[in-house]
């Protein structure tokens, strides 16, 4: 396995999480004490064990541990946010330690309940219905397809009208332009990263995009042999398959983010990058301090540069970005 890796992160509740080779850092904001960084060491999943490294099987190992990572920093940020609103005005009505659990607990349980209900039933509830009116197996999978990209979009598009969920896509925004300016291997200070891009390829975004026409392509495989199931067997199929998908996915971003990539490479990733522009938002000189902290945190504990050298930047190992 490579010794090469890329950086990434997500955002969090007003900061950035970055995962590096020895463990992940997450920076937020407080009104109180400015920028406050959390350390928390650990080996990448991948290199604990050669199979877990294997190609297609790694995607599926990063997937789970980038969930498993990604909600322990959102309870790091939740919980600094609650101790500040404890600080200045007194724990607020109803919002204890344990509620604030049972309520991180149960926004869980909905969010997947929700991405399953949104983005695997209904899709495969009205290519259901459209069999009937569509004789050709790829053309009722394209259209399938094309529902889950619709919906995902207007869902992305919908929420950004949240204020909260603004500021959040205004952190992701700081995360993409800390690592882009950190692979150009431009100084990491706030000149610098506002100059950087806030569009990335290896964006979770783009992997969800991926992960939308890699199942079209596999799910038209399987049915070309077992024909149309019913509902509920194409759910199943659908969650069976998802394995394979997120493996494929993953190689697949994973390729474009390396300057050789391919011209068809980069352009299957070219639609993410596009959608990336409504889950990003231009950040502010703060919301950029706290990215580069988080990038700086895990640059240090992995005894690497701030300014990388062009070989450390092409290829090896890839924690996702956003």
């Amino acid at each position: 396995m490579s010794d090469r890796f890329y950086y990434g992160g997500q955002a969090v509740l007003e900061g950035v999480m970055m995962r590096g080779r020895n463990g992940y850092a997450v920076a937020t904001r407080s009104t109180s004490c400015g920028i406050q960084v959390s350390r928390h060491p650990g080996e990448p999943w991948v290199r604990r064990a050669r199979p877990l490294g294997w190609p297609m099987v790694r995607g599926v190992v990063a997937m789970a541990e980038a969930l498993v990572i990604g909600y322990r920093a959102l309870n790091a940020s939740a919980d600094r946010l609650l101790a500040e609103e404890a600080e200045l005005g007194g724990s607020p009505p109803g919002k204890t330690s344990a509620s604030v659990r049972l309520m991180e607990a149960a926004s869980l349980v909905l969010g997947i309940a929700l991405a399953v209900g949104l983005f695997v039933l209904l899709p495969a509830a009205a290519a259901r219905w459209l069999q009937p009116h569509v004789s050709s197996s790829l053309a009722l999978n394209l259209a399938e397809g094309a529902i889950k990209a619709g919906l995902f979009v207007a869902y992305v598009w919908a929420i950004g009208f949240l204020p909260d969920m603004a500021r959040v896509f205004a952190y992701h925004g700081a995360e993409h332009k800390a690592i882009n300016c950190y692979e150009a291997g431009w100084p990491l200070d706030v000149a610098h990263v506002r100059r950087a891009s806030r569009i990335h390829p290896r964006c979770g975004t783009n992997f969800l995009f991926l992960v939308v026409l890699v199942s079209v392509v596999v799910f038209s495989v399987v049915t070309s042999f077992t024909g149309h199931p019913p509902l509920l067997e194409r759910v199943a199929v659908h969650l069976l398959i998802l394995p394979l998908v997120a493996g494929a996915a993953y190689e697949l971003i994973r390729a474009a983010g390396r300057p050789s990539a391919p011209w068809w490479v980069r352009g299957l990733a070219r639609p993410g990058m596009w959608l990336q522009r409504l889950t990003t938002r231009e950040p502010d000189d703060a919301q950029v301090e706290v990215a580069i902290a988080a990038l700086e945190a895990v640059l240090e504990r992995d005894g690497v540069s701030p300014r990388p050298a062009a070989s450390e930047q092409t290829a090896g190992q890839l924690a996702v970005v956003g």
